[in-house]
């Protein structure tokens, strides 16, 4: 049970009680947390999850609410939002200092504006710099750990840094198991300013193109499964545009499930339990979530 006056005698951030998520997160469903956490910075973060970790309490971390499901019974325990508090950046050097709680496309202009490359390739990405590296987040060819040099995490109640190459890096995936991610560092080429603008600008018209950006949604559903991609094997079992209750397939992208209003956490399950069970019985083909399911008891049947 969460003591709110022990945490307030440490703690300088924002507490609520009961807090719908729908509201944090980019499909706009989910339903209240126990408690809702803002820390200021980033000794409030550590501060909190180690009181967390002592008390036994449950939480989850959450930045811009992206590439996540939440229960519409909501989540048990606390909730901690990295958005308000985890906000620095800097260039160092060669190298650019990023927290965790910075939206990947702040971070995409802060680069590009000062003539970095490597990075537009994220550009139209929705999320925060933690989740993308928890995510290993791409697109186009590329990831957000192709110039990481290092990450800053809280592991074992101690702030600690790991090397790109002790993360664990592989698609869409990452090694960081109960760790907590803090912010990173990047180490990018210098670029053309006027080029890197323009192929940023070009991403984002194609992305915006090729993907329902005009309704609520959590990014790409299912992982590519190797030598192909979800959304074909999707369109073609032929489930495009189907919806349940106010949750469809997307007729625009038939990896994005969207949010036509009002739409619940149990209207997609259904679609993502179609979509899975039809592709495997047309195509022979698993398709692995790429989106967290949160709050959900039975949630790891379906991953």
């Amino acid at each position: 049970m969460v003591n709110i006056d022990d945490i307030k005698q440490f703690f300088r951030g924002h507490i609520t009680i009961s807090e719908p998520l729908n509201k944090y997160t980019s499909f706009r469903i989910g339903g209240p947390a126990d408690y809702f956490l803002e820390p200021a910075d980033k000794d409030d973060v550590v501060r909190i999850i180690n009181y967390f970790h002592e008390q036994n309490i449950p939480f989850i971390i959450v930045g811009k609410g992206s590439n996540m499901l939440v229960s519409d019974e909501g989540i048990r325990g606390a909730v901690i939002n990295l958005e308000s508090g985890l906000t620095s950046m800097r260039v160092e050097g060669d190298r650019v200092y990023v927290d965790a709680g910075i939206t990947i496309a702040r971070f995409v202009d802060f680069c590009v504006q000062r003539g970095f490359k490597g990075v537009e390739m994220l550009a139209g990405i929705p999320g925060t710099i933690g989740g993308a590296i928890i995510m290993n987040a791409g697109a186009y060819g590329g990831e957000i750990s192709d110039y990481l040099y290092d990450i800053e995490v809280l592991r074992n109640g101690k702030v600690i840094y790991l090397r790109k190459d002790e993360a664990g890096f592989s698609y869409r995936r990452s090694g960081f198991r109960g760790d907590i991610v803090l912010g990173a560092s990047f180490k990018l080429p210098i670029g053309d300013k006027a080029e890197v603008m323009n192929i940023r600008r070009d991403l984002l018209i194609k992305r915006n193109r090729a993907q329902p950006v005009n309704f609520p949604n959590s990014g790409s559903m299912f992982k590519n499964p190797p030598g192909t991609y979800a959304a074909k094997l999707i369109e073609e079992t032929g489930l495009k545009g189907t919806r349940r209750g106010n949750a469809q397939i997307s007729e625009k992208h038939a990896n994005f499930i969207v949010n036509l209003g009002g739409a619940t956490a149990k209207d997609v399950l259904e679609l993502i339990e179609l979509a899975r069970k039809t592709v495997l019985e047309k195509k022979g083909v698993t398709l692995e979530l790429e989106v967290k399911l949160l709050g959900f008891s039975d949630s790891r049947t379906l991953l």
